[in-house]
């Protein structure tokens, strides 16, 4: 007899499963348990979480934790998504001038900061009076040979002028910077330098090769940089924002009075498929984007248009990725993009009442998977905490097909979905053939990001439980009406405070929404939200897995996870597909647990079953 431990690490919820496991029988499952995940899934963060619902469901099934002879964990990479809403009309930036992009050959690396300088005012380095007596950022246009830049930059050094950078209009930025006895950050490649405007404070900032910028990314790097109030700060958000995975940067102060106003596009995205590239402009919508990356599946990676919003957003996604497996940027690839329209409230410049008009957008979401390593440190670094051998159990869509099995009334060939904060997970099995599953791009977050934006909501916390909740109003001090028009009488009166407000019902508390929108516009923004992510994801990833991509081939459909405790996802889900003569509805996992902990089950099961096949 043993004591064995399932634990299913997601992106949102972290689950487990205890049972014993008498010889040659099959498990009896003991109790089980979930937490939140600490941490991005896949990372030692994860441990601690693991390690509060080991100890609570083994004390729930009153057993030491000295007991428990080996851990299963789910095999599955971790997958990391963002969700970024962008309108299609340019944000414009009016009280700083910029230059981003990125040059083939940025010399040097770092950042300096100090008043745009030409060169010609470095010539005459024998002359201490001419020169200047401050930081300076030396700017060299394309008729300066980079042996003469780089030798009349030297001796501006020795005669002790602070050079702290370098704007360079040719692509001889490498070329300089090697030259000199301190290494300082070039951008180079800047094709109209004569736009540069001089004794201007200003900051360049050069990456290490594989890397984005930090300071000129980030808001309070730049109102570091430049000592801005935070009114001044809320003005450079745009720029930080387009400068977002760019290798080298430049931000020029200078007054509002000399600045044109300059336009960070929305951008354009890039495609690249196993047979051809494709193109599509973000303004083109969601349905354009959407059919652009069909034409090019199987996908190999994703690019956005540098020095863009999109750009920004795409290349954040990776830097986030590489900094987790501390791999290059190179090497982490997006493997899905879901594109999503909505109307957002932008606020009417020079308005003189805060108006707001209605905007289109689109909302995306990306993801980028890893590889099986990250998981194995996780195993290994939670044995050494708990004292106990801990295994990679099998592939999460194996094992949460075998989770699922266990309700009543299914049976194979059989599909199954789940979804959590990132991602829409499908997986197909059938007798004698291998599982076939897919992992894509947009969920939970980005039905939140939408009901956020639609809305005009401040706090990304009140549309997640606007999205989690049913609504109601509250028509007096002793009724309310429900979402579904059924009127609650109480005998008691409601806090005065609720009166005539839309209200979340949230268990038998009600907590009033910050927004003057009727119950009927927010709940409209809410199913929308699901049907255009959700709905729209599950249904993708179904035609993904099914024989054909035709889902008509389908038999039985289990909803599983955080996907299936949603109060109407199910019920869409199941309307969509009745049509097709599909069993689909909530999983019943163990025949009491409901959509949850079918891979912490199925992990203990697959164990069960490879031990009788060694027998």
């Amino acid at each position: 007899m043993s004591i064995i431990a399932g634990v299913d690490i997601g992106n949102s919820t972290t689950e487990v499963a205890i049972a014993r496991i008498e010889d040659g029988g099959s498990p009896e499952f003991l109790s089980s348990g979930s937490t939140m995940t600490t941490g991005i899934k896949g990372t030692a963060e994860n441990i601690s979480g693991i390690v509060q619902v080991l100890k609570e469901s083994m004390e729930a099934a009153s057993i030491n934790m000295e007991d428990l002879e080996l851990v299963l964990l789910n095999e599955a990479t971790p997958v990391i998504g963002d969700v970024a809403m962008e309108t299609v009309t340019e944000t414009v930036v009016t009280e700083s001038s910029m230059v981003g992009h990125n040059p083939g050959s940025p010399g040097g690396e770092g950042i300096g900061v100090g008043q745009t300088t030409h060169i010609r005012d470095l010539e005459d380095s024998d002359s201490d009076d001419s020169l200047p007596d401050e930081p300076i950022i030396v700017i060299v246009p394309q008729d300066y040979d980079f042996e003469v830049a780089a030798d009349i930059i030297t001796r501006a050094l020795e005669a002790g002028v602070e050079v702290k950078a370098g704007i360079v209009q040719g692509d001889d930025g490498v070329l300089i910077a090697n030259r000199l006895p301190e290494a300082l950050p070039f951008v180079d490649e800047v094709a109209h330098i004569e736009k540069v405007p001089l004794d201007m404070l200003a900051a360049v900032e050069v990456a290490p090769q594989g890397r984005a910028v930090q300071q000129l990314s980030n808001p309070y790097g730049i109102a570091t940089l430049f000592s801005l109030s935070s009114e001044e700060t809320g003005h450079v958000i745009p720029i930080a924002k387009a400068l977002i995975g760019l290798r080298s940067a430049v931000v020029i102060r200078t007054p509002e009075s000399d600045v044109e106003s300059k336009q960070i596009p929305a951008g354009s995205i890039t495609f690249m498929g196993e047979n051809q590239n494709l193109d599509i402009e973000l303004e083109a919508g969601a349905d354009a984007i959407m059919d652009t990356l069909a034409k090019v599946e199987p996908l190999s990676d994703v690019q956005g248009e540098s020095g863009t919003n999109v750009g920004g957003m795409i290349e954040r996604v990776r830097q986030t990725m590489a900094d987790v497996t501390e791999k290059s940027l190179e090497d982490v690839k997006i493997r899905d993009v879901l594109a999503v329209d909505c109307q957002v409230p932008q606020q009417v410049e020079g308005g003189i009442a805060d108006e707001f008009s209605t905007e289109t957008a689109t909302g995306l979401a990306v993801m980028v998977d890893t590889d099986r390593l990250l998981m194995e440190r996780v195993a290994e670094s939670l044995s050494e905490k708990i004292d106990t051998p801990v295994e990679l159990g099998g592939a999460e869509a194996n094992t949460a097909i075998l989770g699922a099995l266990t309700t009543p009334g299914i049976d194979v060939p059989v599909a199954i979905i789940d979804g959590g904060a990132g991602s829409v997970d499908a997986a197909q099995f059938q007798k004698g053939k291998p599982v076939e599953h897919v992992h894509l791009a947009g969920a939970g977050n980005m039905v939140t990001l939408l009901i956020q934006n639609e809305l005009g909501l401040e706090r990304f916390e009140v549309a997640e439980q606007i999205k989690i909740n049913p609504l109601a109003k509250v028509e007096s001090l002793f009724h309310i009406r429900h979402e579904d028009n059924s009127v609650q009488f109480f005998d008691d009166p409601l806090d005065s405070g609720l009166f005539g407000r839309v209200v979340l019902v949230k268990d038998d508390e009600f907590i009033p929404i910050e927004s003057d929108h009727t119950l009927d516009r927010i709940r409209t923004v809410r199913q929308e939200a699901k049907r255009r992510v959700l709905l729209r994801n599950s249904i993708r990833a179904l035609e993904r897995i099914s024989p054909s991509n035709n889902i008509r081939f389908l038999n039985f459909v289990a909803i599983v996870g955080r996907f299936g405790l949603d109060f109407e996802l199910p019920q869409m889900l199941t309307n969509e597909l009745i049509s097709f003569d599909i069993v689909a509805g909530v999983a019943n996992v163990r025949e009491g647990l409901g959509p949850t902990n079918a891979v912490a089950t199925g992990l203990i099961i697959n164990y069960c079953q490879q031990q009788d096949e060694a027998a």
